[in-house]
């Protein structure tokens, strides 16, 4: 049986007067793919920056493969991976440079070549970052939460912006991670994304946690209330036909 590899207990963050997370708890059991879901400004980007030591939280626990957040977070910094936005790349290095010198930040010896195979870049291994189609980019950033080994990498809506195919394929990146045992936690505004890559959600709206369970179980929990959507459920959608129909090869522009 998986252990659990986060607690969050009655965790709180305030502003002034505004706060943003107003008592959340949940767990993560390792080896899981965990989604935290929610409208803009739910608070789930802001739990998610209090577990990876980025912000701080007004009051409640963390704990990190068990570790305390208040006692260890520089502990807590080496075995997890945050995924960078675009700023974080300096626009002078090519992608092998930009490996070895986030390995020297981490104090890793890394085969940037190797790390580029587990995300089908090793052709653009001499190319800037900026010259990399949105699918590359988002690829190259997971390759970067990689390079320190973490035992779990946080993702922030992975997949905004990119094409079926690229979504795909991204899809298929994240479940293979997760098949080598890391712990993947990530936000997505999509919810067929969320029902093909997570294990379990929780659905965050007004800084509170109001359902959390698997995909299958919220959906079942909800037919069982008597709600029938308006039109038939088909079993294809419209992506399926365009995936079908252009092919599942990657394609970048």
């Amino acid at each position: 049986m998986s252990r659990s590899i986060i607690q969050v207990s009655n965790l709180h963050k305030k502003y002034g007067e505004f706060e943003a997370v107003k008592g959340i708890s949940f767990e993560v059991m390792e080896g899981e793919i965990f989604g935290l879901l929610g409208p803009n400004g739910a608070g789930k980007s802001t739990t998610l920056e209090i577990i990876e030591t980025l912000r701080q939280k007004t009051s409640g626990e963390v704990i990190v493969d068990g570790m305390n957040l208040d006692q260890s977070p520089d502990a807590i910094k080496k075995i997890i991976g945050v995924q960078l936005q675009t700023s974080g790349y300096y626009p002078g290095l090519n992608l092998t440079e930009l490996i070895q010198l986030f390995a020297g930040l981490y104090n890793e010896a890394v085969d940037p070549l190797q790390l580029l195979d587990k995300v089908n870049l090793r052709d653009k291994a001499k190319a800037k970052f900026k010259e990399l189609s949105g699918g590359q980019k988002q690829r190259f950033s997971i390759a970067t939460t990689l390079i320190n080994r973490p035992k779990i990498i946080f993702l922030d809506e992975p997949t905004t912006g990119l094409d079926p195919q690229a979504r795909r394929n991204l899809w298929d990146l994240i479940l293979d991670i997760r098949k080598q045992g890391t712990t993947v936690i990530i936000t997505t505004h999509y919810m067929d994304e969320a029902e093909v890559l997570c294990d379990r959600v929780a659905i965050v709206d007004s800084g509170k946690i109001i359902a959390i369970a698997s995909p299958d179980q919220l959906i079942d929990d909800l037919v069982a209330s008597g709600f029938e959507r308006p039109k038939e459920v088909k079993k294809a959608s419209l992506e399926d036909v365009f995936i079908h129909l252009t092919g599942h090869s990657l394609r970048e522009d």
